[in-house]
């Protein structure tokens, strides 16, 4: 992949509103929204961090038999995570003596591996699936019931549709021909209607939607994708893309954003250029010569008149990270090198550190270094956010197959969990837990949660925030979204010491959370609870 701008723009994120202390302010929601570029709708407060240790690791699995280049939680708490299949067999069997012949590897008749496993959260087992066609570097989504539509890939999958619905036997179905044009390293985004948008990929210049309204409908063109093609990089893969509150949406690739209606084709807004270099790193790493990443992190109000980057300094360059929204509204920037680039053997130096990024904290003060992992992960490695407030971490395979020996980067197949601060036991007397709340929440009503919290609560410290499950893969993820919930400082104290409710207003539109499963989650001093599936319709 030769998306060098992918990896180091997902590095940049946007300006949050203006900080606002006044919890009665019932104007929140309705508000203009940021966005992060990674992306995420917030609507941050201004809450005193609780302090604590930096994060910790654990190791979950040595192997899963696969390396996580794609991974998505899907809202029964299992994790779906798949590789590509045309590098050969991979390190776990398919079950009841399953094999699938792949036209992509002449040398392999019979593959009877699997490269598609389920990850079950609560028991930290794995169970394979089969998966026929090559998903490498595809997209995906998950619908309004919680299905995982899948789209695109190299070879034989390229047009191809996948759907899983987690249960306890489900596997992969298939459906040929379920997209209209080549789809490998494009975007997929989840829209209003529930249906999803499928921007972009390697030398596509266009969109299209799926499920189809019509045998007739086609693909469109768009020529934002045309602009930001450079030919020996190819900076506009996997485009990042957003929905904005107003219904359009913002598509950044290489190093430029434009707000775009996709009903009319019609592009309402330009944004200024990122400033800075580095774009022609691809190019020196093919050459031998690894380039620095940048240490550089700009953030925009995409909804001002007039938006203007703002340029902050990392502790640390870093490129093929990922960034993660965590339930507090920090992002959590993770994995990746520190010089060279995204692609075969392209990347050096391992980024161990994970970094805290606290948007409304001051300028200088912003960025929070990690305990270190002991695992690089560099090209094709991938994280999520589980209910529990951890980020599972897996993958990196930077070869064109396994390769465990005689490289600086052994394919890894193993599985971590980092844990935030808030996780720490220090913490644990201020951790809420919920009691009860609706599973089910209609847009613009009232939304009560009972829940506890050990020691004494500052009722003007509690908030909540839901975050939709993403899809990850390749420095990404797709349809990350976080909303603060408004509705005032309305907590108040019920049966016991320790017992409390707290009355919140729901999203008000489909526009500001497409309908769906959402993670819940009470915090207190920044310290959020267990997280709690609820169906946002």
């Amino acid at each position: 992949m030769n998306n060098v701008s992918l990896h180091m723009l997902s590095l940049y994120s946007f300006q949050p509103p203006p900080k606002s202390t006044n919890t009665t302010d019932h104007r929140h929601m309705m508000s203009p929204i940021s966005l992060l570029l990674t992306l995420l709708l917030l609507l941050l407060h201004h809450f005193p961090p609780c302090p604590a240790a930096p994060g910790h690791w654990s190791l979950l699995h040595q192997t899963i038999g696969i390396s996580a280049m794609h991974m998505q939680l899907l809202p029964n708490d299992r994790v779906v995570i798949f590789d590509r299949t045309d590098f050969g067999p991979s390190n776990i069997s398919l079950p009841d003596k399953k094999c699938r012949s792949d036209p992509n590897d002449m040398a392999l008749k019979l593959d009877c591996t699997a490269h598609s496993v389920e990850y079950d959260v609560s028991s930290n087992t794995i169970r394979p699936l089969m998966v026929l066609t090559d998903v490498w570097c595809s997209s995906g989504a998950l619908t309004p019931d919680g299905s995982l539509v899948q789209t695109g890939g190299f070879n034989d999958g390229d047009h191809v549709v996948r759907v899983y619905k987690s249960c306890d036997e489900c596997d992969w179905r298939e459906i040929d021909s379920g997209l209209i044009e080549r789809r490998w390293y494009a975007t997929s985004h989840i829209l209003p209607d529930g249906r999803q948008i499928i921007i972009g990929g390697r030398r596509q210049y266009n969109f299209e939607f799926y499920p189809k309204r019509s045998p007739a409908e086609k693909a469109q063109s768009l020529h934002f994708l045309v602009e930001t093609y450079d030919q020996q990089i190819e900076n506009n893969l996997y485009p990042f893309v957003f929905l904005h509150t107003d219904g359009n949406l913002f598509i950044f690739a290489n190093n430029r954003a434009i707000l775009y209606d996709y009903s009319k084709n019609v592009v309402v807004k330009t944004y200024p250029e990122v400033p800075g270099g580095g774009l022609r790193a691809h190019i020196n790493a093919k050459n031998g010569k690894f380039d620095g990443a940048l240490d550089s992190c700009g953030r925009i109000k995409i909804s001002d008149p007039d938006p203007k980057w703002v340029m902050e300094t990392m502790p640390m360059g870093r490129v093929m990270g990922d960034m993660l929204l965590l339930p507090n509204s920090n992002v959590l920037i993770i994995n990746g090198g520190s010089s060279g680039t995204a692609g075969w053997e392209y990347g050096r130096n391992p980024v161990l550190k994970p970094v805290i990024y606290k948007p409304d904290d001051p300028i200088g003060s912003r960025f929070e270094v990690q305990n270190p992992s002991t695992i690089p992960r560099m090209y094709h490695s991938a994280v999520v956010l589980v209910r529990d407030g951890r980020v599972l971490v897996g993958g990196s395979n930077p070869h064109e197959r396994y390769n465990f020996t005689n490289v600086l980067y052994p394919t890894e197949l193993s599985l971590e969990a980092f844990s935030p601060s808030y996780l720490d036991v220090s913490a644990s007397v201020f951790r809420p837990k919920i009691l009860s709340v609706a599973t089910r929440i209609q847009y613009g009503k009232r939304v009560d949660i009972r829940f506890k919290v050990q020691s004494q609560v500052d009722t003007n410290l509690i908030y909540l925030t839901m975050v939709s499950p993403s899809f990850n893969t390749h420095s990404f993820s797709m349809n990350q979204r976080l909303l603060v919930l408004d509705g005032g400082n309305m907590t108040t104290k019920i049966a016991g010491d320790t017992n409390y409710e707290v009355g919140v207003t729901a999203p008000p539109s489909c526009n500001v959370a497409p309908e769906g499963y959402y993670l819940l989650f009470v915090v207190h001093r920044d310290i959020p609870s267990e997280g709690v599936w609820v169906h946002v319709e």
